[in-house]
């Protein structure tokens, strides 16, 4: 894995996000700026590691980073602009609102927000750059806290167990008990289960 900084010593934060593919919640964008001096051992792509490695990195993260921001965008503005454009925007505002400002940013993937500082893509980035994985640890294991709190408000419909992903369960949960507020209503399964409502 590359290390924090270039060898020009140019200051960087990575970028990522958690939840494009959910039926339901935020699609949650983290950036991060990582400490070159500390060295987070298990940094990884989010989801290659267990739930508990997450959550242990995830403070490890937020205690020795340079900075970090974390950004939500709704499912209202998901609806409205789509997903990719949400994304985007999340990706903006959390490089926008980092207290220490990176002279370059790297973005998991092929789509780049659009910033005042230059912004690498990197496919499988989460695997090969730290900053990107620091930031996809913290984008995940944030939406699957939003996830949890929605279990807890309305445990019948699983949330605790898909995470808003369209699995099996979560088709069969909201066929039986409907359409929340939470939900994207523009994405495929659950426009279709409102027109045949």
């Amino acid at each position: 894995m590359n290390n924090y900084r270039l060898q020009n010593n140019t200051l960087y934060a990575g970028v990522d996000e958690a939840g494009r593919g959910c039926l339901c919640g935020n699609v949650v964008v983290a950036a991060v700026i990582l400490d070159s001096t500390i060295n987070i051992e298990g940094l990884n792509d989010s989801k290659k590691l267990t739930e508990s490695k997450r959550k242990l990195l995830a403070k490890e993260i937020i205690a020795n980073a340079l900075a970090y921001r974390i950004e939500n965008i709704s499912p209202d503005t998901i609806d409205k602009i789509n997903i990719l454009q949400a994304s985007l925007l999340g990706m903006k505002q959390a490089v926008e609102a980092l207290y220490t400002k990176p002279q370059l940013v790297y973005v998991d993937g092929n789509h780049a927000p659009k910033l005042d500082i230059p912004v690498v893509t990197v496919i499988k980035g989460d695997q090969l750059i730290k900053s990107i994985s620091a930031a996809s640890i913290l984008a995940k294991v944030t939406r699957d806290e939003q996830m949890m709190q929605l279990h807890e408000k309305l445990p019948q419909y699983g949330f605790n167990q898909h995470k808003g992903y369209p699995t099996k369960l979560h088709m069969e949960k909201i066929s039986k008990y409907g359409i929340l507020d939470c939900y994207r209503k523009t994405y495929k399964p659950v426009r279709e289960l409102i027109e045949n409502a």
